[in-house]
């Protein structure tokens, strides 16, 4: 079991844990120098550590920040698939881990983020505390330069009575830091997974202020409110001596007055590679906005799904992979992606849509498809189509035995590897390894059954002919039916075939047991090779399957 993990999950545990030990290093690094280094002694004796806390989460934010558009530079993403040798076979899915890397990247922004506000919050305090009339000895001191000529200040509170809240607002620093926080609070709060099921649209505008977030970033030193004493005044001004004779400054020639500046401005360093790499991203988006999508079938399925087929210029397409939609008559912004159903061995490509948004409500709507109406294709919306993207399914391909589960919607990208896989077996040309498929799909609704249903009786009646019934077999399993439809199943019950499908194969009530299917196919096939794909997003089943499959595929396979 541990073997198969390891396979499975070492490359992303070691990306994690990659990206850990440099931000752990970044901060360690970052915060002793700031704690030792001479030119900001005079600093520390007004802020103290906190003057650490606030340098080490900035340079930690600032590398999150370099990386947190890489994971959705989906162009960057698919180059590197194709381009990269390690990439192939069974590591390239590892790169389809690329929103959990930008999750992960998001969460160290947010916690980096929040150090450092609070620790210059801290600052700010301790600023002001510092002109006050109980400050005394070298903090005084300190506080009181910049008041004569000649003299550069290392406190930007000037007297004890100014607002601090309002010095702050009045400040570069102070403006870009509640426009970086407001940004990044509404980004990370409308990019939970219960915001996105009610609003799709919202999660997808307010994303939109990473713009915002990355301008007012790459600015945002440019107050330079933290100061260090300057290299000039370190070579005429000992800290080590002059720091106890600070009532002599400026009589004593051996102590003169230290002066100080701020640290230029680094972040636009860190994160200047990524957004014109993004923009680049967002350039070649434009450019396939451009290119004619000529659509040449609607379907609008009972349950509630809209078929669409399409054609489009030098378009190939794996099994597996997804687009981004764009219909400019009900939004000129939003993207939508799903997946393929179509197979690459198809004159075109098509998706199926359920509706379950404000957009695909729309696009349901502009495509007058709640009838199973029809148009002909020139008074049909526009559509615009990014991609494809996401790796192919192909790594069923590469064993004898392939399992393929799918949950609810899931199903999508199985449409285009059963159809795959059909093609395939009738080339004459071509030797599949692959000799079985079990395909599982497990869905709440009966009514959901109808689209698919409709492709598995037709692959069910191919085989037939061709005699190759032995290639898939596949399980239906319902989860959710009421009396009524128990009744109606009861009544039609038939033999030959299945009441709610009409496939030769029954459909199964209740959920699977994955523990008796696992070691049935096991026990059928002793000492193959077994590749198991799931299409799932409910995170406690990903669990059950990921514990499930190594124990009992390594009773009777080589996975």
């Amino acid at each position: 079991m541990m073997g198969c993990w390891m396979l499975n999950e070492s490359v992303s545990v070691v990306l994690a844990l990659s990206w850990l030990g440099v931000n752990l290093y970044l901060f360690i690094d970052t915060f002793r120098w700031y704690g030792e280094e001479e030119s900001f002694f005079y600093t520390r004796v007004i802020l103290g550590s906190t003057l650490a806390w606030a340098r080490a989460s900035a340079v930690c934010l600032n590398f999150n920040c370099m990386l947190i558009l890489l994971p959705i530079s989906r162009n960057l993403i698919s180059f590197i698939r194709g381009a990269s040798i390690c990439c192939r076979g069974p590591w390239r899915r590892h790169l389809d881990k690329n929103l959990q890397f930008h999750k992960l990247v998001a969460y160290g922004i947010a916690i980096n983020a929040t150090i450092h506000t609070a620790a210059h919050l801290c600052n700010l305090e301790r600023y002001h505390l510092s002109q006050s009339a109980e400050a005394a000895g070298l903090l005084a001191a300190l506080s009181k330069l910049g008041d004569t000529t000649n003299e550069s200040y290392i406190n930007p509170i000037r007297t004890s009575h100014t607002n601090t809240t309002t010095e702050l607002l009045s400040t570069i620093a102070g403006v870009t830091g509640l426009l970086i926080s407001l940004a990044l609070i509404l980004i990370m709060t409308s990019s939970t997974e219960f915001i996105r099921q009610i609003s799709y649209e919202l999660f997808w505008y307010t994303h939109h202020m990473f713009i915002i977030f990355f301008i007012s970033l790459s600015i945002h030193g440019a107050g330079r409110i933290v100061r260090g004493q300057t290299p000039e005044s370190l070579l005429l001004h000992n800290v080590t001596f002059c720091r106890d004779h600070y009532a002599k400054w400026q009589a004593a020639a051996q102590c003169p007055v230290p002066q100080f500046s701020g640290k230029e401005p680094s972040a636009w360093k860190w994160v200047a590679g990524p957004v014109v790499l993004y923009a680049c991203e967002r350039v070649i988006r434009f450019w396939r906005f451009q290119q004619e999508v000529v659509i040449t079938k609607v379907v609008s399925h009972p349950s509630g799904v809209l078929e669409l087929h399409m054609k489009k210029r030098n378009f190939k397409m794996a099994p597996g992979q997804y687009v981004l939609l764009q219909c400019p008559s009900i939004s000129s912004l939003e993207w939508h992606p799903f997946t393929l159903t179509s197979a690459p061995q198809e004159d075109f490509f098509s998706v199926h849509i359920r509706t379950a948004g404000d957009w695909t409500r729309a696009l349901q709507k502009a495509f007058e498809a709640e009838g199973q109406a029809i148009k002909e294709p020139r008074s049909l919306p526009r559509l615009a189509v990014d991609g494809p993207f996401g790796a192919a399914l192909t790594d069923v391909f590469h064993y004898p035995v392939s399992v393929c589960i799918a949950a609810g919607i899931g199903v999508t990208p199985f449409a285009a590897l059963l159809k795959s896989i059909w093609y395939k077996s009738c080339e004459s040309q071509t030797q599949l390894k692959l000799s079985k498929v079990y395909f599982y799909w497990i869905c709440r609704d009966p009514s959901a059954f109808e689209w698919f249903a409709d492709l598995l009786l037709s692959l069910e009646t191919r085989m037939s002919e061709q005699g190759k019934t032995h290639l898939l077999s596949y399980h239906i399993f319902l989860t959710g039916w009421d009396e009524n439809q128990a009744i109606h199943i009861a009544l039609h019950w038939d033999e030959n075939t299945d009441v709610i499908t009409g496939l030769k194969q029954k459909t199964f009530y209740g959920r699977p047991n994955w523990n008796n299917e696992f070691r049935q196919i096991a026990y059928n096939h002793p000492r193959k090779g077994v590749s198991q794909k799931h299409s799932i997003k409910r995170q406690r089943v990903q669990l059950s399957l990921h514990k499930l499959c190594p124990r009992i595929m390594l009773r009777g396979a080589e996975k």
